[in-house]
């Protein structure tokens, strides 16, 4: 079983080009549930797994409180690998086929107002290499609405200010995204300044640097997010993601194409970016419930 588990990975790194947190989650799922299938049903091959097993897997997964959408992905992981083995010939029926996956309310993104962008943008102090650092990483996430894992891995050369797009990449597909004028401005400073202190004499491609002047991580700059959003005072829960809801809603709301913001979230479904539109009827909603006099 784990030699299969080893060969479907590999078809998901070569063959899918998925990003690496994408294939952790697929390890994840798939070896909890191979796990089960030898402890608890005792079986020794997938071809002895039947749509019963499946089905009692997930219900081991909702006694011990995995949520309705943990076991949607928990199904969509198993699912593929089922159809992997059938395609490769490792087994000679796909138990999944009928299982159904559960459907799972949508909660409406986490978003900043206007006023409270403006007061997390306005946080990073500008008298040090660190604020610049951070002005700039900030700006950048407002003003194209890529995920943090893609603000990381940006080299130097992904950036063209000139012509005011940035170049990234992220669930296996390269996305070209307009950059503002303040975003602009901000990457700037922090290349003309703060990125020559930080690299001091180290040779890297990294747009943006931690102190030991390698590539910033992830959890790196959720660290400066924290910081930041504690210094401008804001009160909601405030993720790397919350900056991506915010951009695309502030969009939508202006009047931009569903379409054209797809493209620059880098959404396979039109689907994903809906949730946005009803973020926007969502906040009128509530704006016509808080001042209209016979609301």
């Amino acid at each position: 079983m784990e030699e299969q588990l080893h060969d479907f990975l590999q078809y998901l790194i070569e063959d899918r080009g998925l990003a690496k947190n994408t294939i952790l989650s697929y390890e994840r799922d798939i070896k909890k549930y191979i796990k089960y299938i030898k402890e608890v049903e005792q079986l020794g091959t997938f071809d002895d797994v039947t749509k019963v097993h499946i089905v009692n897997f997930l219900k081991h997964g909702k006694v011990n409180g995995l949520s309705t959408q943990t076991l949607a992905r928990n199904i969509a992981s198993i699912r593929s690998f089922h159809q992997f083995i059938l395609r490769s010939h490792k087994v000679t029926h796909d138990p999944s086929v009928h299982i159904e996956t559960p459907q799972s309310e949508k909660k409406l993104p986490n978003i900043l107002s206007l006023q409270e962008v403006e007061l997390l943008l306005d946080s990073p102090k500008q008298d040090n290499v660190y604020g610049a650092r951070d002005k700039a990483m900030i700006e950048v996430l407002y003003a194209t609405g890529i995920r943090v894992s893609e603000l990381v891995s940006l080299n130097v050369n992904d950036i063209h200010l000139t012509m005011g797009f940035l170049r990234c990449y992220g669930k296996g597909k390269e996305r070209i995204i307009p950059i503002g004028k303040k975003a602009t401005l901000a990457i700037e400073r922090y290349l003309e300044n703060s990125r020559v202190e930080l690299i001091g004499k180290k040779s890297t491609e990294a747009l943006f640097l931690n102190h030991h002047g390698n590539r910033l991580t992830r959890q790196g700059f959720w660290k400066i997010l924290k910081r930041l959003s504690q210094e401008a005072k804001i009160q909601k829960d405030l993720t790397p993601h919350t900056l991506r809801h915010s951009f695309a809603t502030h969009l939508i709301e202006n009047g931009a194409d569903l379409r054209a913001v797809q493209e620059m979230l880098g959404h396979s479904d039109i689907s994903t970016t809906q949730i946005y539109a009803q973020v926007t009827k969502a906040r009128l909603k509530d704006v016509y419930n808080s001042f209209h006099p016979r609301a």
